[in-house]
């Protein structure tokens, strides 16, 4: 399992972030606090809580290609 954490901060950023994670083949799960949600999906982003940083989480072999593409949203 790999974690890190990520701030989205505008509605761009979300729009950009799902269609990177909606081609990774494997889960990815944001976690604000007891809330988790699926990565790929734009309405669950939109529930959370965006002014805090976001935990993603996979526990996919290609987390580090994944985790590459969503560098300029790690914090």
């Amino acid at each position: 399992m790999k974690k890190t954490q990520i701030r989205l901060s505008t509605i761009a950023d979300v729009r950009d972030f799902v269609n990177i994670v909606a081609a990774f083949d494997g889960e990815v799960d944001l976690i604000s606090g007891r809330y988790v949600v699926d990565g790929k999906s734009i309405m669950g982003i939109f529930s959370l809580d965006l002014m805090s940083p976001i935990t993603v989480q996979t526990e996919s072999d290609g987390a580090d290609v994944l985790f590459a593409k969503l560098a300029p949203y790690i914090v």
